[in-house]
């Protein structure tokens, strides 16, 4: 009987491991093998791109014109110069449009999660939102060629360009702080009316703060994505190889509009400085990236 039991009991304990089949081991493998090509397959063309633009352009960044100087005076022939003049007017271009596209990006944001919500009015912005995600670049160029130059009668200018700019960056930031505001609490919301705080004094003290690392870090990579923009530049301003520190007056050269005239010259040492200005805007992309992570952990909530 004590035996009967025993072998009773053996058989009805199944053993905690059991041996994979083929069949299961075979799916496994062959979704190992097809993640990894995906993965190669991904980044495999970016280091190629990467390799590319070291082979070709690190040795005009390793001169110390390069940072300082401009084209002017040089001939399409002649080596050396920098991209000093084109820095400048991607720098002022980017701020000017950071300028406007932040602030009335977070108003619009706000104004669709904690005051329109199901509104008619909040129902056209988002749609006119997702219209805007979509516009291509010389579209954005068009439309403030048509307003400001033509009907307005103002000068072509890096001031237009920025607000071309601003057509396009505005929707990617009217997403980005919708999003990391519907991720805030609602508790913390209601705590803040049980305290007898004002709705606006709870968005300004309590909602936004909450939400800032996360704004932060998609404004940033907002503005990279608008600075690699070349359609409005062909535009809207005019390309020149001198420094122009005047946004509403005169010809202003950028880092994208000097790739495209060096790569218009046909010669050696236009596609010289071409892949020098195409290796510098990549920097100036990457470190703008960098800010956006140092950012959102400087903003980013502390807890223990």
């Amino acid at each position: 009987m004590r035996t009967d039991a025993a072998d009773v009991e053996q058989l009805a304990t199944a053993p905690a491991f059991q041996s994979i089949g083929f069949g299961r081991k075979f799916k496994d493998n062959l979704a190992t093998v097809l993640f990894a090509a995906a993965f190669a397959i991904a980044v495999v063309p970016l280091l190629w791109v990467l390799w590319t633009l070291l082979e070709r352009g690190l040795k005009p960044l390793l001169s110390a014109d390069w940072w300082s100087h401009s084209f002017k005076g040089l001939l399409p022939t002649d080596f050396g110069g920098g991209v000093y003049h084109a820095l400048v007017g991607t720098i002022f271009e980017g701020l000017v449009c950071l300028v406007f596209a932040v602030p009335l990006g977070v108003m619009v944001a706000v104004y669709l999660v904690e005051y329109g919500q199901q509104s008619k009015l909040a129902k056209a912005a988002t749609f006119m939102v997702d219209i805007l995600s979509g516009l291509p670049s010389i579209v954005a160029g068009l439309f403030i060629y048509a307003l400001w130059i033509t009907t307005f009668g103002m000068t072509r200018s890096g001031f237009a360009v920025a607000l071309s700019l601003l057509l396009l960056m505005l929707p990617v930031v009217v997403r980005v702080t919708e999003t990391m505001l519907l991720i805030v609490p609602n508790e913390l919301r209601e705590a803040a009316y049980a305290l007898g705080l004002p709705k606006w004094k709870t968005i300004v003290r309590i909602v936004l703060p909450t939400a800032l690392s996360g704004i932060v870090t998609g404004v940033m990579l907002g503005l990279a994505r608008v600075l690699g923009e070349t359609a409005p530049l062909l535009i809207l301003v005019g390309y020149s190889s001198s420094i122009n520190f005047d946004l509403f007056n005169g010809e202003m050269a950028s880092l994208p509009l000097t790739i495209f005239m060096e790569r218009s010259t046909g010669t050696i040492a236009g596609e010289y400085r071409m892949w020098g200005a195409a290796l510098t805007l990549v920097i100036v992309i990457m470190l703008i990236n960098l800010a956006a992570t140092g950012l959102s952990k400087i903003f980013a909530i502390k807890t223990k």
